[in-house]
C-alpha cells in the first residue's frame, strides 16, 4: 500500500502481523477512547456500551488504567462472557432495565460511559448513565444526519458528552506503546482475534460483523 510517511510507524518484529493488524483500528480506537479522550483515572467506575472489538479494547484499557469497576453492556450474552475475560467486573444484558440496574449498582451513575455502538438510543443512554460530573464519550459512528436528544438538566449536574475520532490517538507513539503492552502480557489481542480468513471469505466476515457473532476477523493473504 502506498501511503505518506506520516501514516507509517515502526513496530516491533516480535509481534505477529495478524495481531498487529488489530492494533491499527479497533484496539487503537477503544484504548484511546479510555486513556486519551476520557482520561480514566485509577479507581473510577467505567461503563462500556457495546462489546465488539472496540468495546472490548475499551474494557481492556479501563482495566490497565486501574478503573475500580468496569460494567460491560451488550445484547449478545457470548459477548458479555468475553467482556469478563477482557477485564469487566460486571456484565449486563442490554434491554429496558439496564439503565435502572446501572444507576442502582453504582448508587447514582458511572464516572465514564464509553459508547461503542453508534446508535441514537445508546448515545442518549450513555449520557444518562454518568453521575454528576461524569463524562459520556461517544466512539460509535452514526449517520451524519442523526440527532441526539439529552436532558438539559444534566448540564446543571456538570455532566459532559464528547466525541472522539479513533480514540483521539497519537499514532506514532500509541501504536508502539500498545504493542509493548501486548508483549508484556497486559493488552489482550489473542482473544480479540476470533478468526483468520481467506480473502474469498470476506463476505462471511461482513455478515459476522452485522450479527455480532465474532469480535474481529483478520484476512490472511
Amino acid at each position: 500500500m502506498l501511503v505518506h510517511e506520516h501514516a507509517c510507524v515502526r513496530i516491533s518484529p516480535d509481534i505477529a502481523f495478524d495481531k498487529a493488524a488489530l492494533v491499527g483500528c479497533a484496539v487503537l480506537t477503544g484504548f484511546g477512547a479510555v486513556t486519551r479522550a476520557a482520561a480514566v483515572r485509577p479507581g473510577e467506575v467505567v461503563a462500556v456500551i457495546g462489546c465488539g472489538g472496540i468495546g472490548l479494547a475499551a474494557i481492556n484499557a479501563a482495566r490497565i488504567s486501574g478503573a475500580g469497576r468496569i460494567i460491560a453492556i451488550d445484547r449478545v450474552p457470548q459477548k458479555l462472557d468475553l467482556a469478563r475475560r477482557f477485564g469487566a467486573t460486571d456484565a449486563l444484558l442490554a434491554g429496558g432495565e439496564v439503565e435502572a440496574a446501572v444507576l442502582e449498582m453504582t448508587k447514582g451513575g458511572v464516572d465514564h460511559c464509553i459508547e461503542a455502538v453508534g446508535l441514537k438510543l445508546t448515545a442518549e443512554l450513555a449520557f444518562r448513565l454518568v453521575r454528576r460530573g461524569g463524562t459520556a464519550t461517544i466512539v460509535g459512528v452514526f449517520p451524519e444526519d442523526t440527532k441526539i436528544e439529552i436532558d438539559a438538566a444534566g448540564f446543571f449536574q456538570e455532566k459532559r458528552i464528547q466525541g472522539t475520532l479513533m480514540g483521539s490517538n497519537q499514532f506514532p507513539t500509541d501504536v508502539p506503546r500498545l504493542i509493548d503492552l501486548y508483549l508484556q502480557g497486559r493488552l489482550e489481542l489473542d482473544l480479540l482475534l476470533a478468526k483468520r480468513i481467506r480473502l474469498d471469505e470476506v463476505n462471511t466476515a461482513f455478515e459476522d460483523l452485522k450479527t455480532g457473532a465474532t469480535a474481529r476477523s483478520v484476512i490472511v493473504f
